[in-house]
């Protein structure tokens, strides 16, 4: 940063003040009262007001959909990262019939954008009796996150030296030891960068679940903040506590991970 000129980092500042200064307004907002927001958006409040966010938590029934996010987060990432390692050990090592043309459909499920098949989706799954349930928000989403996740593992793997798998199938390991003694470890960086993006993606997503469920006790937080909106277009102090009750899980999951992240993403161009 040192190196950089001045002028880039002048406009590095620039964006990043663009970026910040929306959520830190939201943020503030979230604890004025409504006197002291028609005082300026700009004034801060008298104090850290957090009764805005207990009437969103409780008018908001934000309690409910947040657990509802979390129990579709967990099984989403954990079972697309499982899937996509076992997948991405086939099209990195093994000979698989059609590879290319399976990769290509891959590909074009990546591509493809949610409304083009949201409708047969929700048909197939009212089929099967799994609309207005966790599993309808739950297996979809898995399914639409095994390309992108398969491809990435995929790629991870073959950066990985060959002499180390060689010398471990020499060594008379099994395929199940080189994949979860070898090769796992060796891209741990690539699988919390996935992780990462995977629970950013799962966290907001918003198309199935207002297509696919109906049920209020069953509804994620996008879904919840939306209803909220609707019925608090006054108290915009109490707005903000909502949208920040939705927006701060991921920031505070992505400061966590922020570093690991970074190295997931950078690590690929580095070798």
């Amino acid at each position: 940063m040192q190196n950089t000129p001045l002028g880039s980092r002048a406009l590095i500042w620039v964006v990043a003040l663009i970026t910040v200064l929306p959520f830190l307004l939201a943020l503030l907002t979230s604890f004025k009262t409504q006197m002291e927001l028609f005082q300026g958006v700009f004034t801060l409040p008298g104090s850290l007001n957090v009764k805005n966010y207990i009437t969103a938590w409780q008018q908001g029934h934000f309690n409910v959909y947040f657990l509802n996010s979390v129990l579709v987060v967990i099984p989403v990432v954990a079972c697309s990262i499982f899937l996509g390692i076992l997948a991405g050990f086939g099209f990195a090592w093994l000979k698989i019939p059609g590879k290319k043309v399976i990769a290509a459909m891959f590909a074009l499920g990546m591509v493809l954008p949610g409304e083009a098949f949201i409708i047969p989706l929700y048909h197939e799954l009212r089929w099967m009796g799994l609309t207005n349930t966790y599993l309808a928000l739950i297996i979809p989403q898995i399914a639409l996150s095994l390309p992108f996740t398969t491809l990435m593992i995929a790629s991870a793997f073959q950066q990985v030296p060959k002499e180390l798998v060689e010398a471990a199938v020499m060594d008379g390991a099994s395929r199940v030891k080189i994949l979860w003694g070898l090769l796992v470890p060796a891209i741990g960086q690539t699988l919390s960068t996935l992780a990462l993006l995977l629970f950013i993606w799962t966290w907001n997503e918003f198309l199935m679940p207002l297509i696919l469920v109906n049920k209020d006790e069953l509804r994620t937080l996008p879904i919840g903040m939306m209803l909220f909106q609707n019925r608090n277009t006054i108290d915009i102090p109490v707005l903000m506590a909502g949208a920040m009750i939705v927006i701060l899980p991921l920031m505070a999951v992505f400061l966590l991970f922020q570093r690991k992240f970074i190295s997931g993403v950078t690590e690929g161009a580095v070798k």
